[in-house]
């Protein structure tokens, strides 16, 4: 059985029986009524993790990059916003496997090799896969040399870093905002 969420995280909607045809039925309802066609690509990207409790760690900030990984431009900028109060969180490999590594392509080395396996490494290998299409920065509440070590660029202000970027590379590029991050799936039509 799959189901489908409204934002305010209610079942919209079951999909039972066979598993491939249960599934390509829900995939083909969340593409109607959860996601969200661009005409393009874009340079920057603004985006959260949708809040509390979603927005508690850095584990679960993944999810509203990859939402913003969908729709930037190669090399763009991703401006996210994610409290991350739990920290990574300390539990699990997540913080381990970021840290132990000197860049994202390392990351993606290591999990890359034949025979490795390790809880948590699907969340550190779409972090590496986001950095190597992106920069992204972060306004949390991790100190900011964490946030380094996790190949993120620390900010203070969502607003002044958007402007910074928009200095650099023109004052008309345009910019989308996914202000409930994974919750609201942008794809390029």
């Amino acid at each position: 059985m799959n189901v489908t969420l409204n934002r305010r995280r209610e079942i919209t909607r079951f999909f039972c029986g066979h598993p491939i045809a249960a599934h390509e039925a829900g995939c083909a309802f969340s593409k109607e009524t959860a996601m969200v066609a661009c005409a393009r690509r874009f340079p920057i990207v603004v985006t959260t993790n949708s809040g509390y409790p979603l927005d508690q760690n850095l584990y679960q900030t993944v999810k509203g990059m990859s939402a913003a990984a969908q729709i930037v431009e190669k090399d763009g900028y991703i401006a996210t916003a994610s409290r991350c109060n739990d920290g990574f969180p300390e539990h699990g490999n997540f913080k381990k496997l970021l840290f132990d590594h000197a860049s994202p392509r390392a990351v993606l080395d290591t999990i890359e090799a034949p025979g490795f396996s390790l809880y948590d490494q699907w969340e550190a290998q779409l972090l590496a896969l986001i950095r190597l299409k992106a920069r992204v920065a972060l306004l949390s509440d991790l100190p900011a040399g964490e946030v380094r070590r996790a190949y993120l660029e620390p900010i203070a202000d969502v607003g002044a870093a958007v402007a910074h970027e928009l200095h650099r590379i023109g004052e008309n590029a345009p910019v989308a905002v996914l202000p409930e991050g994974p919750q609201t799936i942008p794809y390029v039509n």
